[in-house]
C-alpha cells in the first residue's frame, strides 16, 4: 500500500516538473521525487542502491542544479 503512495507521489511530483515555470521549484519537486525512489528502494530491500541514490541525485545533483540556477536565470522565459 505504501509502494502506492510512493509511486503515485513521484507521478504528480513528475507532472508538477514538467509544467513548472520557476526551475527551482522543478529541481526541488525532482529532489522529491528522487527521495520517494529512495524509499521504495528501502522498501524492496535493497539499501545499498537507496543509499546511493539519496547520496547522488537527491542531494548531489540538486546541489548542482541550484547552484547552476543560481548563477543563470532562474525563471523559465
Amino acid at each position: 500500500m505504501i509502494e502506492l503512495i510512493l509511486l503515485l507521489t513521484m507521478t504528480v511530483m513528475f507532472l508538477l516538473i514538467v509544467q513548472e515555470r520557476d526551475l527551482l521549484k522543478a529541481v526541488i519537486y525532482l529532489a522529491s521525487s528522487s527521495l520517494c525512489l529512495t524509499m521504495i528502494f528501502l522498501i524492496l530491500k535493497a539499501p545499498d542502491i537507496a543509499i546511493t541514490q539519496a547520496a547522488i541525485e537527491v542531494i548531489l545533483v540538486t546541489v548542482i542544479f541550484v547552484v547552476t540556477i543560481e548563477k543563470t536565470r532562474r525563471f523559465e522565459e
